[in-house]
């Protein structure tokens, strides 16, 4: 209360982001010893609340995801003391940090929750936390648009997980998650109508196409420490509701399985392509997420067709695909978006556009950027290519293995693996290359300077948090160990035998990765000696007739994505401005392109345009006349007793 509060020119921002810190390394503590041994801490203390009880556990597949929120959390707020010293002065900083640690609190609760009533409690906290985070800049049109449009859909979706709720509780005549795991749905249809209700209102907080519109709204508008943590770790807790919700439903008939390859292909492919042809950086990652939300469920749909074909290989490598592509994703969205937040600090803006040569004026962002943006392009030797192999093989390994039913759409799922990877190289080359090199293309990179040590060194350590992984990869990939058992019910041996086949060949690419960076270093050292005692000198290129490019001799980010925009035109709809060169010697031209959302556009903006015209007459009821008030509280009263009577 203390943070709410506060004055505007009291800064509480070290106390924020110092309790943050503090229940992170608290919470990291006992999730690490769950994940080492397996085992399960529980707390159930009496609740007056009807149906509730309050009753927490901490089991692998909660400390799994419990240990990325909780560390993304803390290098966000360390961050954020950085970021948010520029309203410093302006505006009271106590009532942000108030709801970023209520934001915390409600994401630990839902991953630690196991009742149904406490789990609904938390999310709702969560949600309404984040709301006022990402209004932060309300005084904006634009910023309160993007709130509302994020409070809707999570409304929405939370609207079906009560429903979701409901019915399961029915079913099995409790609240109680520890029951739901032990009695389980044994029918197929309602199982089939649970399963769909789950991914609706867990895929609406994930981001599943074409549930996410309220990503690349919210995402720009929140500051950009809470852009990590959202984007990092808060969709991720849609991603556990889904998993859990699995656990009560018994045995997935196939067609799940293929329902989630479908959803995360078409949210891949779809958000990578929407990512390519955004000009605002954090549009560009709030694509992007969608698209790692889309590799993330694909995993999970491989998972699901193991279950329902009883085949191992398909059970640990996608479920562990996707569990670990859940970690590395956290790290290195994390990274980029808070580099984007230093690029927005140094420079004033995030037009990608607008920007050009920031590698010598900030050469420790443009570092750890571009360590983030091969990262998450699935390329070797950082985390996310760890994650999309173990994909990759077990959709490889299972459709050679089994019939056309099951083949066909894992085939399927490595051809769109493999685009959208590809894909995914082009834009984060296009977002690093625009921005960091060449020339400056405007008066707000003239002014561009390096983020303070607060912000860089969150930056640093996401930075190598992305190359360990990759260099302790088996070491990585076995701790998947115990959550797999958790969740699945393997005998140990069984899911050994299988990380194994994947730990073989990943060791090679940690050789291979640590003979890489023993090179760099190498080279660099070189170098260091080569130029040490002499003069370094610069001068203009080639010195025949070029000296030097200007902005207008660059690709923008328009025309370095014309190509495959042009391609996939008819899925992106892509309006261009194109103001073409004219005369002999013509002194300027230029194209813009904009990427309207289908999904906005075409759908939800039309619905809700609907609903607000329907809305608006039964603002004839509003007669400002307190007598016809009372009658309608009256007449409803009146309706209720013989509802209840008859």
């Amino acid at each position: 209360m203390v943070l709410l509060l506060s004055r505007v020119d009291r800064d509480f921002s070290w106390v924020g982001a110092g309790s943050v810190v503090i229940a992170a390394v608290s919470g990291c503590l006992p999730a690490f010893g769950v994940l080492l041994h397996g085992s399960v801490e529980q707390l159930r203390l009496p609740w007056s609340v009807p149906f509730g009880e309050f009753f927490i556990e901490l089991d692998p597949l909660s400390a799994w995801f419990l240990m990325p929120t909780l560390v993304l959390s803390a290098l966000s707020a360390i961050y954020g003391v950085g970021y948010l010293r520029a309203w410093q002065g302006r505006r009271s900083l106590g009532p942000s940090w108030f709801f970023y640690c209520l934001l915390v609190l409600g994401m630990m609760f839902v991953l630690l929750a196991r009742n149904a009533v406490l789990f609904l409690m938390a999310w709702e906290l969560m949600a309404l936390a984040s709301f006022f985070l990402v209004t932060f800049e309300h005084e904006r049109e634009s910023v309160r648009k993007a709130g509302w449009i994020y409070f809707v859909a999570t409304h929405l979706g939370t609207a079906f997980l009560l429903v979701f709720f409901l019915l399961l509780g029915r079913e099995t005549g409790s609240m109680d998650f520890t029951v739901w795991a032990e009695k389980g749905v044994r029918t197929h249809g309602p199982a089939n109508v649970l399963f769909l209700l789950a991914v609706i209102g867990f895929g609406t907080k994930a981001g599943f196409m074409p549930l996410h519109v309220w990503l690349p709204e919210a995402h720009p508008a929140a500051p950009s420490h809470v852009s990590a943590l959202m984007s990092g770790v808060m969709i991720k807790t849609g991603i556990y509701g889904l998993l859990r919700a699995l656990t009560f439903l018994g045995v997935p008939p196939l067609w799940w399985g293929w329902g989630l390859i479908a959803i995360g292909l078409t949210s891949g492919g779809l958000g990578v392509l929407f990512a390519l042809a955004q000009h605002d950086l954090k549009r560009l990652l709030a694509y992007s997420s969608v698209e790692h939300i889309g590799i993330i469920t694909m995993g999970l749909g491989v998972g699901l067709l193991g279950v329902s074909t009883d085949s191992p290989v398909l059970v640990v490598l996608g479920f562990g695909g996707g569990l670990l592509h859940v970690v590395n994703h956290a790290l290195f969205k994390g990274l980029l978006f808070l580099g984007v937040g230093a690029v927005l600090h140094g420079s004033g803006t995030r037009e990608i556009d607008h920007l050009g040569g920031l590698l010598k004026r900030m050469p420790w962002t443009a570092a750890a950027f571009l360590i983030g943006a091969v990262a998450i392009s699935g390329l070797p030797p950082l985390n996310g290519f760890v994650s999309e192999f173990l994909i990759f093989l077990g959709a490889f390994q299972g459709g050679v293995s089994t019939g056309g039913a099951v083949a066909v759409p894992l085939f399927m799922l490595v051809a769109g693996l493999a685009l959208i990877g590809g894909l995914a190289v082009a834009c984060f080359t296009k977002a690093f290359g625009i921005v960091f090199l060449g020339e400056p293309r405007s008066e707000h990179v003239a002014h561009a300077h390096e983020a303070e040590w607060t912000m860089r060194l969150p930056m640093l350590i996401l930075a190598a948090g992305c190359i360990l992984i990759c260099l302790f990869a088996p070491v990585v990939v076995g701790s998947l160990k115990t959550v797999l058992e958790s969740m699945t019910g393997l005998q140990p041996l069984v899911v050994d035998e299988n990380l194994a086949a994947a730990i073989s060949p990943l060791s090679f690419v940690v050789l291979g990765t640590a003979l890489f960076l023993a090179l760099l270093a190498a080279l660099v050292l070189l170098r260091r000696h080569l130029l040490e005692h002499r003069r370094v000198e610069t001068d203009v290129t080639w010195r025949c007739g070029y000296a030097q490019p200007t902005p207008r001799m660059q690709y923008t980010a328009s025309s370095f994505a014309q190509p495959l925009t042009d391609l996939f035109g008819p899925l992106l709809g892509t309006r261009k401005i194109i103001s073409p060169p004219r005369g002999l010697f013509p002194a300027e031209a230029a194209l813009k392109t904009m990427t309207p959302d289908f999904s906005h556009e075409a759908v939800y903006r039309p619905v809700f345009g609907r609903v607000h015209e329907w809305l608006s007459q039964l603002q004839r009821l509003q007669h400002g006349k307190v007598q016809l008030y009372v009658l309608y509280i009256a007449v409803t009263l009146i309706a209720l007793l013989v509802w209840e009577l008859r």
